[in-house]
């Protein structure tokens, strides 16, 4: 390895620091299960001058998504959830769903199943303003924001009913839609496994691994580790302070009464590296066995079809296929990318982004606190200095 040239990771961020992009940001980079590079630039608090430091916490936003996906992948090693049953056998509210066609609405040709959420194949959207399963997602998020402010917020299992009764995108399993199927996952391992969703990943999780940092919110005694969130304002040229909710996840100050397995998770850059180092490592960390092998080869392999493809069209997922809420590389040269094909992971609403390479025993974490704040060119970069360091 040319360690030497993973300097130039922190050039890229500094110099988007300077540009008045970002207010801070940290990059971890593991090879062979060492850490080989690290570094923290910038503010956790601009207005404070508190800067980045290893043991900063982050929100993790869709990052939370791979997680739900190896808790869901637990009760599946345990025989209690088959991936093809449906989803309306642990919700009542996906009894019945209805889909939006060109025609009207139009009955399910076939229920939704755990395969589907793990796949984003559902046909279940996020709030939006292109298509109705959208705009009517988006009033009922909407109503349980005001559930909350209200003083009444509603759980995890009410929530993801409420969401089985908004008509489908289009018929379970014919498409790729980015969307709430994570939060619906996590409602369906809570009733699977008797267990709330924050109570299993804990027990499950995040206790073998190690992982002190990581849950839905953030204690007192650690919220001078708490990253701000930044928006960056166009029209006065500058970051501000982010304070507002999003998708139902608000100030992280206590436990939520809804648990956002697509959204909700907090962490570190020490405690999300022992995750993604198990799933580099064939289900195991230090000893501590999560997953099986087997089934670590199935969470990074290629679910999509090339019908699902044409909708799995976003700029940063050129070149890849999509399965177990994760990307997954399959055309290194439509990527432009010197990754290894199987190369996986996933990233997050804030700019969070991870990444796994089985064949080089390769980690990548990278932790930032911008709203919207995925940047396809600076994340191209900087895979591209850690890969020319090999």
């Amino acid at each position: 390895m040319h360690y030497a040239n993973l300097t130039r990771t922190s050039s890229i961020i500094n110099r988007e620091i300077s540009a008045g992009n970002l207010a801070g940001a940290a990059i971890r980079v593991i090879h062979n299960n060492h850490i080989i590079y690290e570094d923290e630039l910038g503010y956790a608090d601009v207005e404070n001058k508190k800067p980045i430091q290893k043991d900063t916490i982050y929100r993790m936003f869709s990052m939370s998504k791979p997680v739900t996906a190896v808790a869901a992948m637990i009760l599946y090693e345990r025989g209690i959830l088959n991936l093809l049953s449906p989803v309306s056998d642990y919700l009542e509210g996906f009894k019945n769903q209805k889909v939006y066609t060109k025609d009207g609405l139009v009955d399910v040709k076939r229920p939704v199943t755990i395969q589907d959420l793990l796949n984003m194949t559902s046909g279940i959207a996020y709030p939006g303003e292109m298509l109705e399963s959208e705009r009517i997602m988006a009033k009922i998020f909407a109503e349980a924001d005001k559930q909350y402010y209200g003083g009444n917020p509603i759980d995890t299992i009410s929530f993801c009913n409420n969401i089985g009764g908004v008509p489908l995108a289009f018929q379970p399993g014919e498409q790729w839609l980015y969307g709430a199927s994570a939060d619906v996952l996590g409602a369906v391992i809570e009733i699977a496994s008797g267990r709330k969703l924050s109570d299993f990943l804990k027990e499950e999780i995040f206790q073998p691994l190690g992982m002190v940092d990581t849950g839905f919110y953030v204690p007192k005694d650690k919220l001078e580790r708490f990253a701000k969130a930044y928006d960056y304002k166009a029209d006065e040229k500058k970051l501000v302070p982010f304070n507002g909710g999003f998708l139902c996840i608000y100030d992280y100050m206590k436990a939520p009464a809804f648990e956002s397995g697509g959204a909700g998770l907090v962490s570190t850059v020490d405690d999300y590296s022992r995750f993604a180092l198990m799933l580099a490592n064939g289900g195991v960390y230090k000893g501590n066995r999560i997953l099986g092998r087997k089934t670590i080869e199935y969470i990074s392999t290629p679910q999509l079809r090339p019908k699902h493809q044409e909708t799995f069209n976003w700029e940063q997922l050129v070149g890849y296929s999509y399965g177990n809420l994760m990307r997954v590389l399959v055309d290194p040269a439509r990527a432009a990318s010197n990754a290894s094909v199987g190369e996986f992971g996933w990233d997050g609403w804030t700019g969070n982004y991870f990444m796994i390479d089985p064949k080089e025993n390769l980690v990548m974490i990278y932790m930032v606190q911008k709203c919207a704040g995925t940047n396809p060119d600076l994340i191209r970069r900087l895979r591209s200095v850690i890969y020319s360091a090999l």
